[in-house]
C-alpha cells in the first residue's frame, strides 16, 4: 500500500494517520475487554455468595462460570448481526454501537438487585445482562481489528493490527486492578457495595471512548468496497459459501488463545482462592503484573509478525504455552505469592502475548474484504464458545473432580495446544498478502515483501 490515499479517497489519508486509528481502537477496545473483564473477575470472587447464595458453594461457583460463559454463547450472535451490517454500512458505525451497547449492559449490572433482595429473578437479570455484554463485544471484535489493520501500510499490518490485541491485557489490567483496589475495603462492605462501583464506574470509561471513536473515519479497503458497490448481499452465508476451511482452520488456531487467557486470568483467580485459600488481592495481583506485561509485549510481538511471519511467532508461543503448563501449576501449588506471581507472568504476561498478537493480522488476511468483518468476527466469536467462554466451566468441574487437584486440566491444555498447532500447520501463511480489493472481489495474491 503506497499511502492511505490510494484506496480511501483523496483526503483521507491526509485526516487520517494509521498510529493515529491503531490508537483509537486500541483504547475502544480495552473500554470493552474492561467491561466484559470485570464479569469473570466478579463471577469468582462475588456472584455465589450475592446471586446464587441458595447452592452449595463449589456448585454456585460452577455456576457463576456457566453464567460468564453464557457472554461466549451470546458473542457469536453479535458477530453475525454485527459483522453483516459492518460488511454492508461500514466499519465505524458498528463500532460506536457496540461501545454504546456494552457500557449500557455493564452499568446495569452495577444496579442489579440481589438473590436476598428478590430471590431468582436475581440471576436471570444477571445472565440477560451477560448476553447483552456477549453481544456486544462480539460485535465489536472484528471491527476493532478492520479498522486498524485495513489503515496500515503494507508490511506493518501485524503491528498496527495488534493494538486493538492490546484492548485484552489493558482491559485485564484495568477490571483485575479495580478489583484488587476494592478488595482492600473490608468484606462487608466489599460485598455489600464495593463490587458495583467496577461496574458503575465504566460509563465515564464508555463516554471517553465513544467520544474517541467518532473521530475517525471509514477505513480506506471498505470505502472502495463501497465505492465499487461490492458489497456482498449476505456476508455470513457467502462467508460459509466461499471460505469454510479458514473459517474452521482459524477457529482451531483460536483454541489455545482462548484457553490460554482464560486459564490464566479468570479461573487461576478462583482457583487460588478456593483451593489454595490464598487472599483474593494476591491471585490479582498476579494477573495485574501479567496484563501490564501484555500491554508491552502485544505490539512488540505483532512487530515481530511482519518480520517473520504470523505463524512462526504465533507457533512459538503455543509451543512454549504447552511446555510451560505442567511447571506452572507446580509453581502455583506451592502457594507461595511470588511464585504464584512468577507462573501467572510467564504464562499471560510473555507467553500470551506472542500467540494473541499476529491473529489480528493473520485473520483479516485470510478473508476477502466484502465479507472480512464477518469472518474476522466469526472465527474469533464462535470459536470463543469453547476455547474461552467454556475454559472456567471446565476448569472447576476438572478440579471439582479430582477432589482438588489441577493436573486434569493442565492435561487438557496440552491436548488443546495440540489440536491448535494442527490447525496451524494446515493454514496458510499469510503475511505478504495484499488485503484490498480489486475490482473484482478474490482471494488475495502474493506480494514481494517490502
Amino acid at each position: 500500500m503506497e499511502g492511505v490515499e490510494k484506496l480511501g479517497g483523496e483526503n483521507m489519508g491526509e485526516r487520517v494517520s494509521p498510529a493515529r486509528v491503531a490508537l483509537a481502537s486500541s483504547i475502544g477496545a480495552t473500554i470493552e475487554w474492561y467491561d466484559f473483564f470485570i464479569y469473570g473477575t466478579a463471577a469468582g470472587l462475588v456472584f455465589p455468595a450475592l446471586f446464587f447464595t441458595n447452592l452449595d458453594p463449589v456448585v454456585g461457583g460452577i455456576v457463576a462460570f456457566a453464567t460468564f460463559a453464557v457472554g461466549y454463547l451470546a458473542r457469536p450472535i453479535g458477530s453475525v448481526i454485527f459483522g453483516h451490517y459492518g460488511d454492508k454500512i461500514g466499519r465505524k458505525t458498528m463500532l460506536i454501537l457496540t461501545l454504546f451497547i456494552m457500557g449500557a449492559a455493564t452499568f446495569a449490572i452495577g444496579l442489579l438487585p440481589t438473590y436476598g433482595q428478590i430471590g431468582s429473578w436475581a440471576a436471570v437479570l444477571l445472565v440477560a445482562m451477560r448476553v447483552l455484554q456477549g453481544i456486544a463485544v462480539g460485535g465489536e471484535y472484528g471491527g476493532a481489528v478492520l479498522m486498524a489493520v485495513e489503515y496500515a501500510p503494507e508490511g506493518r499490518r501485524g503491528f498496527y493490527g495488534s493494538w486493538p490485541q492490546v484492548g485484552v491485557p489493558a482491559g485485564l489490567l484495568l477490571a483485575s486492578g479495580m478489583f484488587g483496589l476494592l478488595s482492600l475495603l473490608p468484606e462487608e462492605a466489599f460485598l455489600t457495595w464495593g463490587w458495583r462501583v467496577a461496574f458503575l464506574a465504566s460509563i465515564a470509561l464508555v463516554v471517553v471512548g465513544l467520544y474517541i471513536r467518532l473521530q475517525i473515519l471509514e477505513t480506506p479497503a471498505f470505502t472502495r468496497v463501497r465505492e465499487t458497490q461490492e458489497e456482498a448481499r449476505i456476508p455470513f452465508v457467502e462467508l460459509l459459501r466461499t471460505q469454510p476451511r479458514e473459517l474452521v482452520l482459524g477457529m482451531g488456531v483460536r483454541w489455545v488463545e482462548g484457553l490460554a487467557f482464560n486459564a490464566y486470568g479468570v479461573f487461576l483467580i478462583s482457583y487460588a482462592v478456593n483451593q489454595l485459600e490464598l487472599p483474593q488481592l494476591t491471585a490479582l495481583i498476579g494477573v495485574t503484573i501479567a496484563a501490564a506485561f501484555g500491554v508491552v509485549l502485544v505490539p512488540v510481538y505483532g512487530g515481530l509478525s511482519d518480520r517473520f511471519g504470523r505463524k512462526a511467532v504465533y507457533g512459538a508461543g503455543a509451543v512454549a504455552f504447552g511446555l510451560f503448563a505442567f511447571p506452572s501449576f507446580l509453581l502455583i501449588n506451592t502457594g507461595q505469592r511470588l511464585w504464584m506471581w512468577l507462573a501467572t507472568v510467564v504464562a499471560l504476561g510473555i507467553i500470551y502475548p506472542a500467540i494473541y498478537a499476529p491473529l489480528a493480522a493473520f485473520w483479516s488476511e485470510l478473508f476477502h474484504t466484502r465479507i472480512r468483518y464477518t469472518g474476522v468476527g466469526a472465527v474469533y466469536q464462535f470459536s470463543g464458545v469453547f476455547a474461552s467462554g467454556l475454559t472456567p466451566v471446565i476448569g472447576a468441574a476438572l478440579v471439582a473432580y479430582s477432589g482438588g487437584s489441577p493436573w486434569l486440566f493442565v492435561g487438557y491444555m496440552v491436548v488443546v495446544t495440540l489440536i491448535s498447532l494442527a490447525a496451524l500447520s494446515l493454514a496458510p501463511e499469510t503475511y505478504r498478502r495484499d488485503i484490498y480489493p480489486v475490482a473484482e472481489e478474490r482471494p488475495a495474491r502474493p506480494v514481494a515483501k517490502s
